[in-house]
């Protein structure tokens, strides 16, 4: 069984690294503008201020943004739009071959486009980004981009049922004082999750979805 060791990190870590953040999505910005623009969102933990890292492990704290590409008349296919951006990304943190921010280069997995931090010397992660590209569809559901690797294809997905709605329930969570309950029961779904490829943003959402059941949101 996987032991992890969450905490939550205070925030003179974590800020200093979300303003550089900033400044590589505005590049990003500016590097894809002849193609398209975009929005962009923290999201998830990263939004609600809730950065851990797992002490028991060498993958740092990490952040979650949402990339909403404006393309009313679709010119652009999933493949293309997520190749913009993946290129996109390693130009700024790579533009010399070397990252002038101590990002290595992009990787793409099923979900989401991930720039890192290494500390190599030390066969560490310091922190990381990962950034799912989306579309919001009008009706309360989301559709994201997402890598097939074994058919090497780039397809849009409707996102699972725990990610619609997630606003109206943080609300609610709010209203009635339940915040608490959120950060506790977020670091023990951390502490106990076994799938190393389910992503924070994930287990966010899972915990709001807990939380709301819990306490009669949806009778």
């Amino acid at each position: 069984m996987i032991m992890h060791d969450f905490e939550y990190v205070p925030k003179e870590e974590w800020e200093p690294i979300r303003n550089e953040l900033f400044e590589i999505i505005h590049r990003l910005q500016n590097e894809v503008r002849d193609d398209f623009t975009f929005q962009y969102h923290f999201v998830g933990s990263s939004k609600r201020k809730m950065i851990t890292r797992d002490r028991n492990s060498n993958t740092g704290f990490d952040f979650d943004v949402n990339i909403e590409v404006n393309d009313p008349d679709e010119d652009y296919s999933a493949e293309e739009i997520r190749n913009i951006l993946h290129k996109g990304l390693d130009k700024v943190t790579n533009p010399y071959g070397y990252s002038i921010f101590g990002y290595d280069y992009t990787e793409d997995s099923t979900r989401v486009l991930t720039i890192k931090v290494k500390d190599r010397a030390n066969s560490c992660i310091l922190h990381s980004c990962d950034f799912c590209i989306i579309f919001e569809c009008g009706d309360g559901r989301q559709q994201y981009i997402r890598y097939n690797k074994e058919q090497h294809s780039y397809l849009w997905e409707y996102q699972p049922k725990g990610y619609y709605d997630l606003p109206v329930k943080i609300e609610w969570i709010k209203k009635h004082k339940l915040w608490p309950q959120v950060r506790y029961n977020y670091i023990n779904k951390k502490n106990t999750n076994a799938d190393y490829n389910k992503k924070s943003r994930s287990i966010f959402a899972e915990t709001i979805h807990q939380v709301c059941q819990q306490n009669g949101y949806y009778r």
